[in-house]
């Protein structure tokens, strides 16, 4: 009698009764709510919903690791490269005979820009051959300072091992590791002519006689007009214009 009583007092029971008919309610009522099935799940899930669930984890995995190695490494910062030392060069480095083979791959190099290899002879203008200059490549250059605010610094020789955007770091004969500002100073370099078989055999009969060989060319660059990196100068246009330091 008790539990007649609370069926009949069910929540549910009222407020189908109040939207439908007494008969509607009691269909209702027993199909949705006395016979609605209730769905268990078990506590631990049975070894082969482990294993897919495993499997589905492993591909996440995969799938994320597979997309870092895609992306590319954040580069260092200034900072970073100060503190890590990746441009300094050591000691042991710092001496000018090694750097005596990178500089006569520069040279070759610098015929190849300047047009000397193709023909026995070639004239190097300031036209034709300035905007080349300008955008080469100076390390292993053999480079001398001539003129500077700071006269210390004039008569410096030695081969460039790091052309930046401000400074020339060279390698004197002595062994010495110098940087030397561009702004307010101006450099000199000097490239030999290329000498062919029958040129060396004339060089030499001339040398025996007279003590002398071809004299080089001899270039000057004002170091505020370059101040630029190697890499941006390689792909940078330059224009004729007018050098209030001159």
């Amino acid at each position: 009698m008790a539990l007649a009583n609370k069926n009949s007092t069910h929540i549910a029971r009222t407020l189908l009764h109040r939207a439908y008919s007494p008969s509607t309610t009691e269909t209702l009522f027993t199909d949705k709510v006395l016979r609605k099935p209730l769905h268990l799940r078990p506590t631990s899930p049975d070894p082969a919903s482990k294993s897919v669930r495993s499997a589905r984890r492993l591909q996440r995995l995969n799938k994320k690791s597979h997309k870092l190695r895609r992306q590319k490494p954040k580069p260092l910062s200034a900072r970073e490269k100060r503190i890590s030392g990746i441009y300094d060069i050591p000691e042991s480095a710092q001496k000018y005979e090694i750097y005596v083979p990178l500089r006569r791959m520069w040279i070759g190099y610098m015929w190849e820009i300047l047009g000397l290899e193709k023909s026995e002879k070639s004239y190097v203008t300031a036209q034709g051959v300035g905007s080349k200059l300008a955008s080469a490549d100076f390390h292993g250059a053999e480079l001398q300072v001539v003129r500077s605010r700071c006269v210390g610094r004039v008569g410096t020789r030695g081969i460039v091992v790091r052309d930046t955007k401000f400074t020339f770091v060279v390698v004197t004969m002595k062994n010495e590791l110098r940087t030397i500002p561009k702004a307010h100073t101006v450099f000199r370099f000097e490239i030999p002519q290329p000498e062919s078989e029958t040129d060396k055999v004339h060089i030499e009969s001339e040398v025996t006689q007279e003590g002398q060989t071809a004299k080089p060319f001899v270039f000057e660059i004002h170091g505020s007009q370059f101040e630029n990196r190697a890499t941006d100068r390689a792909t940078k246009k330059f224009k004729q214009r007018n050098m209030n330091d001159l």
